[in-house]
């Protein structure tokens, strides 16, 4: 039986950490914002995703590195985004962390392939033109995360 970090080692081209989401309670992105400009950050994307995921998100960049802050408003009470917030006790808080990769059918096929639990069925159109799929948290029963993941391809690595 292999360990998850072998699995994962096997899965191609994770490159780094893509950001690291948090989720806000409605009607705070904007403090959520202007808390995170005040050490330094810089706002770099803005939008409303909607279909299954139902929130408004904020991208923060740290320096001048490739790795982001994601903050998460809930649009409405289906949203997964306001139903954590329900199960945070009404707070917000981190959502998931987010693995950049240079191909995102590639990654699912290898995680699919290694047995891990995977919330989409194929990868799916994200923000910011990318593709996207979500791990679940209890992913492998012998090492479950105990966190959602989600894989991105920006759509950049595919004119590398």
């Amino acid at each position: 039986m292999s360990s998850v970090h072998e699995d994962v080692k096997q899965v191609p081209g994770i490159e780094f950490v893509d950001h690291v989401a948090i989720a806000v309670k409605q009607g705070e992105l904007d403090g959520q914002v202007k808390a995170y400009e005040m050490l330094g950050f810089r706002e770099v994307h803005r939008e409303e995703v909607l279909g299954t995921d139902q929130v408004r998100e904020v991208l923060l960049q740290v320096g001048n590195g490739p790795n982001l802050i994601q903050l998460l408003e809930p649009l409405t009470a289906d949203s997964p985004v306001q139903k954590l917030i329900e199960r945070n006790g009404g707070r917000g808080g981190l959502a998931h962390v987010a693995f950049r990769v240079k191909s995102a059918q590639q990654a699912l096929d290898a995680m699919k392939a290694s047995g891990f639990q995977l919330i989409d069925k194929a990868p799916r159109k994200g923000s910011r033109g990318t593709t996207v799929f979500f791990v679940h948290p209890k992913s492998r029963t012998d090492n479950p995360f105990g966190l959602l993941i989600e894989i991105v391809e920006d759509p950049e690595s595919k004119q590398k």
